[in-house]
């Protein structure tokens, strides 16, 4: 998800800096304007809003993502700005066992938080970013002091903290009408990196914010995309070759998510042409048809709700929501 316009991401009525959770695209940019501070949530008691993990970036003029819901940030920011001026990292405290027993966390949890300096050129940092770029997965260890990025650092040594950070989720919809459009524009709101896929569409992209537009044939679209294992793809057409062509390139590619929006009558056939070209049973597995979780709705931005739903649901793992197979349904 990219940055919001400063302006609007330091408007102190708005905290629209929060509506991001991936905070790469932010340091990124605070980086190419000089040293930034990256404050995280290291350790976590019972309660609390965001778990393990989550980040705030703070440049020399903004300020992006949110650690408590409100409680703690403006305290975070002051002493993420005296270590940007110092240049020491801090282990700040809130809840029980906090020096600052003024400042109260209605949730009642106790939150450990590292802040920490990246100059401009931080080799991590770097590497941090040049992971996500390539869409390597990779694992930053940080002490405050000395810190590491790579896909296999090795253990973390005493006192450091350690995160992975998987490549950006991706999200891949096929179709170009009013369902295809509100999945596709729910999906980059939702922080999804939104490919809109449109064979011989028109000329002009879509005016969706955040979507990106490719119109070559399915085949050539998804291999120069790349599906793997962190992008989703939404058949949202009404193309029964563009359909077969888009499951034919996606169920055995390493995406985790494949749905297809349709008649569940029609399913069989589409099964069955898939299996005559060659594909497994395990591919046809991993088929959501009819797409998305069952909400009931059938407006466009109900489907795109039921089906962004869905793909959170398997990117997180969720087993209550998980569709029954298809063997089940036909």
């Amino acid at each position: 998800m990219q940055l919001l316009d400063p302006a609007a991401a330091m408007d102190p009525d708005w905290p629209l800096h929060g509506m991001a959770d991936d905070m790469r695209p932010a340091l990124a940019k605070a980086l190419a304007r000089g040293p930034a501070a990256l404050a995280t949530i290291v350790s976590l008691g019972e309660g609390g809003p965001r778990p393990v993990g989550t980040q705030m970036v703070f440049g020399e003029d903004s300020r992006a993502g949110f650690l408590s819901g409100g409680c703690i940030e403006a305290d975070v920011e002051d002493h993420a700005r005296a270590c940007l001026a110092d240049g020491q990292p801090r282990r700040l405290v809130y809840g029980e066992g906090s020096p600052w027993p003024d400042i109260r966390l209605l949730c009642g949890a106790r939150i450990e938080i590292l802040v920490e300096r990246l100059d401009a050129d931080d080799p991590a940092a770097r590497d941090l970013l040049t992971h996500a770029r390539d869409r390597v997965a990779a694992t930053w260890i940080s002490d405050g002091r000395r810190r590491v990025c790579a896909p296999d650092p090795g253990a973390a040594w005493a006192g450091a903290f350690s995160r992975r950070f998987d490549p950006a989720p991706r999200l891949v919809v096929l179709g170009g009408d009013p369902t295809a459009l509100a999945v596709a524009s729910l999906g980059a709101q939702s922080g999804f990196e939104t490919t809109l896929v449109r064979p011989k569409g028109p000329l002009a992209p879509p005016p969706l914010a955040g979507v990106t537009y490719r119109r070559d044939a399915v085949a050539t679209a998804l291999a120069a995309i790349g599906l793997d294992a962190w992008t989703a793809v939404a058949i949202c057409g009404h193309d029964l070759e563009i359909d077969h062509a888009a499951l034919a390139a996606a169920l055995p590619s390493p995406a985790p998510y494949v749905g297809l929006l349709g008649a569940r009558r029609r399913l069989g056939e589409r099964l069955d042409r898939l299996r005559a070209a060659g594909l497994s049973e395990r591919d046809l597995a991993k088929l959501r048809a009819p797409i998305g979780l069952d909400l009931g709705g059938k407006a466009p931005f109900e489907v795109a709700v039921a089906v962004i739903g869905e793909i959170m649901a398997t990117r997180h793992g969720q087993p209550a929501l998980a569709r029954r197979t298809l063997t089940a349904e036909i």
